[in-house]
């Protein structure tokens, strides 16, 4: 059984960071990608951040040059570093691992979220 389990929400004020973590077990097959997504109240969820095994990176545009994604291939984990955090990305963040099978069949698991609050 696949476990994904995201670490380092809390309360932050304006201009702060914060480093969000996630680490993924449990499953016999690579890792193909992993990202973090978010989800405010009353808003879609929207993909924050990726980062493939081979190291390819995509943010989206609101977080480009503040937000940094990191990954340890051998630990199966991933992190997002928050800088000059903004009170628009509070939100719930959700990591995502993407499997890759032998077959080419990909198949997606995600966390329960943690939440992330900036505000003075």
């Amino acid at each position: 059984q696949v476990h994904v389990v995201e670490s380092g929400g809390d309360l932050v004020q304006p201009g702060g960071s914060l480093r969000l973590s996630c680490a993924a077990s449990g499953s016999i097959f690579s890792i193909y990608a992993m990202g973090w997504y978010r989800q405010a109240p009353g808003k879609q969820r929207e993909l924050v951040a990726s980062i493939t095994s081979g190291g390819s990176t995509d943010y989206v545009d609101s977080v480009k040059g503040r937000f940094t994604i990191s990954r340890d291939n051998a630990k199966n984990t991933v992190y997002l570093q928050m800088t000059s955090l903004k009170p628009e990305d509070t939100a719930v963040y959700y990591c995502k691992a993407t499997y890759q099978l032998q077959n080419g069949v990909k198949l997606d698991y995600w966390g329960q979220g943690t939440q992330v609050t900036v505000s003075s």
